[in-house]
């Protein structure tokens, strides 16, 4: 689903172990998971499930394990796509997938600024106006307003951090963010070995 060997370049600068998982096992038995993505939902969805990896992602969460959904990662978590048609996803968050509003450049790519709502572990030294590089054709709607920990403004003000308990969404892409990208991955690392 695209940018798993980015990602997990980025935990390596930071010195945080990690690999890329091969098997529903070893995602299981990993004491913190991140689910990065890069393409069309319903493909995502449907790779997921032929692999066995959402029984092992519902297992992951079940267990309060840290799990971070990034891009397309962070859509997956919620009930329902709109992007081709209406797609059912892992169903984790509720709320939907919604297309980025007409009158705008589609895709949204570059630099944005996020405007942090909540104070969150995973945003530990992250000033409140940073801005992250974004690459995404569709956002996130949660229904519970709580969940929103950052928004951004592109046409619409949308969620771009989303989060409750250890589990977190990034619309943004942290590995391709430089320093404060960096420090979030670094961040949900700390998260996973304090678990």
């Amino acid at each position: 689903m695209g940018n798993l060997r980015s990602v997990h370049k980025g935990f390596e600068k930071v010195g945080v172990e990690a690999i890329v998982a091969q098997s529903p096992g070893q995602v299981a038995e990993a004491d913190g998971v991140v689910l990065p993505g890069v393409g069309a939902f319903a493909d995502a969805m449907d790779n997921l499930c032929s692999l066995g990896m959402d029984a092992a992602v519902y297992r992951v969460i079940a267990d309060r394990k840290p799990f971070l959904g990034i891009c397309l990662g962070q859509q997956l978590l919620f009930e329902l796509s709109e992007e081709w048609g209406l797609h059912q996803g892992l169903g984790i968050f509720p709320g939907r997938v919604r297309r980025l509003p007409d009158g705008q450049k589609v895709p949204h790519m570059g630099w944005n600024q996020v405007v942090i709502k909540q104070p969150d572990p995973l945003l530990a030294g992250i000033p409140g106006d940073s801005s992250f590089y974004f690459v995404h054709s569709y956002y996130v709607e949660p229904s519970q307003e709580e969940l929103t920990l950052a928004t951004t403004e592109y046409g619409v003000r949308f969620a771009c951090i989303v989060g409750r308990g250890n589990i977190y969404g990034i619309q943004f892409h942290p590995e391709k963010s430089s320093a404060l990208g960096l420090k979030i991955l670094e961040n949900f690392g700390r998260l996973v070995k304090g678990c």
